[in-house]
């Protein structure tokens, strides 16, 4: 008796093992297949939250050996072709642009009018350069040329000021080796480095 009992009990544990295995595989089954679904259906019919902030980044690096300024400004692309739109009154599409043509021109005027600098107490000519999208920002590529050597810069930008009052422009400038950073919130516009 004791052997069927020990028989009976086994089959009986080794059904539970088995219900048990099954409904883990299901359990794992239907986790799989409801994070995608749960994502598919969050996306679908919803656009992407706008980030919380509004921030721009202005590079500017003395180039000794060709005396030049270099310079990149690094905007969200959303945000800059909201102010674009806005501004000019066009429609912008910077990540896929049917016209480069058109969005350089656009592009090129907003920069030009909203950043102006200053080498060593002199206004200093900026030529437009390009632009190109990268990830989730636009960098737009401007340059000065005839500077051999630089010991002071002046910057005045309001950059994305017409758009956002929570706007910060941050700028970092290279002379030398030797990086200076400031952080310009809205509504100011102005700083300097010394070299």
């Amino acid at each position: 008796i004791f052997i069927v009992l020990l028989k009976a009990g086994f089959k009986i544990s080794q059904s539970i093992v088995m219900k048990k295995n099954i409904v883990s595989m299901a359990a794992s089954v239907f986790k799989w297949l409801l994070l995608p679904l749960a994502g598919i259906l969050l996306l679908s019919g919803k656009k992407p939250s706008p980030h919380p902030f509004h921030v721009s980044v202005i590079e500017i690096n003395h180039n000794a050996a060709d005396k030049t300024l270099e310079i990149s400004c690094k905007i969200f692309t959303d945000d800059f072709e909201k102010v674009l739109a806005k501004n000019y009154k066009a429609k912008t599409d910077l990540i896929n642009p049917p016209d480069k043509a058109a969005m350089d021109t656009l592009i090129k005027k907003y920069i030009l009018s909203h950043l102006l600098i200053k080498a060593d107490g002199r206004p200093v000519v900026i030529q437009y350069v390009g632009f190109e999208n990268e990830s989730e920002a636009v960098y737009s590529y401007i340059e000065v040329e005839n500077i051999a050597t630089v010991k002071k810069i002046e910057i005045s930008t309001n950059i994305m000021h017409d758009m956002f009052d929570d706007q910060v422009n941050i700028i970092h400038t290279t002379v030398g080796g030797k990086r200076l950073s400031n952080k310009l919130d809205y509504p100011n516009k102005e700083t300097s480095f010394s070299f």
